[in-house]
């Protein structure tokens, strides 16, 4: 959580007071003393594997290998390769079940 001095607009700092801790510009005398405890949590959305991937178009044109599905053990799987680290680690291999009932994707 980020409080702003109502005097200036500038980021406020915590400082040890002589009785309390309270919140201080730097810019201009404004203090606020620090009654209660202050916190904000942010989580950020996480983004899904398709928008990572290109979406369903990107296992259109796929080939398929004899990997089994570890969902429902259907003998083949789609597949592709993608470089998702530095050059010189190995490619990520992603997976999605053939039958189309399960279509279940996981990497390896």
């Amino acid at each position: 959580m980020y409080l702003f001095c109502p005097v200036c607009g500038n980021l406020l700092t915590v400082e040890e007071g002589p009785s309390c801790k309270r919140f201080a510009c730097n810019t201009c005398p404004y203090v606020q003393n620090i009654t209660q405890k202050v916190a904000s949590y942010t989580f950020p959305r996480l983004k899904e594997v398709d928008d990572v991937l290109g979406g369903a178009a990107a296992w259109e044109n796929v080939d398929n290998t004899d990997e089994k599905c570890p969902k429902c053990s259907h003998p083949k799987a789609y597949f592709m390769q993608i470089q998702t680290r530095s050059a010189d680690e190995p490619m990520t291999t992603f997976y999605k079940c053939c039958s189309p009932s399960c279509s279940h994707r996981w990497k390896e």
